[in-house]
């Protein structure tokens, strides 16, 4: 049987070149003979050669954490350690069981219950030695040093906060229900912008503000009043990452992750039909390494980012 790799040569290739490789296809048919097969996750996406560009966009797995993390939402890299927000409890619930978990470069879990007395952790940054958290209605703060909260902001009117982009000394963080944008500077909360319909995920770069929401990935002003739509196609996104200007990697919570290039987006991974989610992702650029948290499956995996 001729293989998918051959039968794509034969193809594209030109009415010439195909004419010649035709006897040595047969023969290696005939012989049974297959080329190596690598071993991949099921959920990464093989692009249809149609759609393929000089060179697509790929995941490959690299490790996962054991299964011992809880409903984990985020992952934050910082100074060699992964933190994880672990909800354990339901998302929605203030029930004090939620927890961060500190996590090695190499996939081990440290330290499982690191900091805890949280109800439903999602989003992080860190600013000034201190972690700041999303925890349904407030913001906390905690001391790097030893994982105590030392400060919590509530937030009023608000029913989902979600995730954080730290900027020039500001903590900026979404609420997704309320579809509104809100900032902390100086110990004070404010909000500065409204009616961005499931604001989720969050990231800065050269001093820019982008946002995943409802209608897709676009650049904010600073003042979150005004926004440039980068791509309409990944809406209600989850997670995001900034490669460069014009190069993004978002997640949607029910399995997939996408590359934003120039405007146009590719599907990398698609984990739905096994019923694992991609929540909100964070990156080593060092390392290449596209970190993502499988929230029910309760685990965090890491893949390394070809584009």
């Amino acid at each position: 049987m001729i293989s998918y790799k051959l039968k794509v040569t034969l193809k594209y290739k030109t009415m010439k070149k195909s004419f010649l490789l035709f006897g040595g296809l047969i023969m290696l048919a005939a012989c049974g003979q297959q080329p190596t097969e690598e071993k991949k996750d099921p959920a990464v996406q093989e692009p249809a050669i149609e759609e393929r560009g000089a060179k697509e966009p790929s995941l490959s797995l690299v490790w996962e954490t054991d299964t011992s993390l809880t409903t984990n939402e985020s992952v934050l890299s910082h100074e060699g350690v992964l933190y994880v927000s672990n909800i354990a409890g339901k998302p929605t619930d203030k029930d004090g069981v939620g927890f961060i978990s500190k996590v090695d470069m190499d996939g081990q879990v440290t330290d499982l219950k690191w900091a805890k007395g949280l109800d439903a952790p999602k989003g992080m940054g860190v600013l000034n030695d201190k972690l700041y958290v999303t925890n349904i209605t407030e913001l906390v703060e905690i001391n790097l040093a030893d994982g105590k909260i030392t400060k919590r902001y509530p937030v009023s009117g608000s029913e989902f906060l979600n995730d954080i982009a730290i900027l020039d000394n500001k903590v900026y963080f979404s609420d997704m229900n309320t579809g509104k944008l809100h900032v902390l500077e100086n110990g004070q909360v404010t909000t500065l912008a409204e009616n961005r319909e499931a604001l989720n995920g969050l990231a800065v770069s050269e001093g820019k503000l982008y946002g995943l929401d409802a209608k897709g990935l676009h650049q904010f002003s600073l003042d979150g009043k005004e926004h440039v739509t980068i791509n309409d196609e990944v809406t209600g996104g989850d997670g995001l990452i900034v490669i460069d200007e014009n190069t993004f990697v978002a997640s949607r919570w029910k399995g997939e992750i996408w590359m934003i290039k120039e405007g146009l987006a590719t599907k990398m991974l698609d984990s739905k039909d096994q019923d694992v989610q991609t929540a909100d992702i964070a990156y080593i650029p060092e390392e290449k390494l596209v970190l993502v948290p499988r929230f029910f499956s309760n685990k965090v995996s890491a893949y390394r980012l070809d584009y």
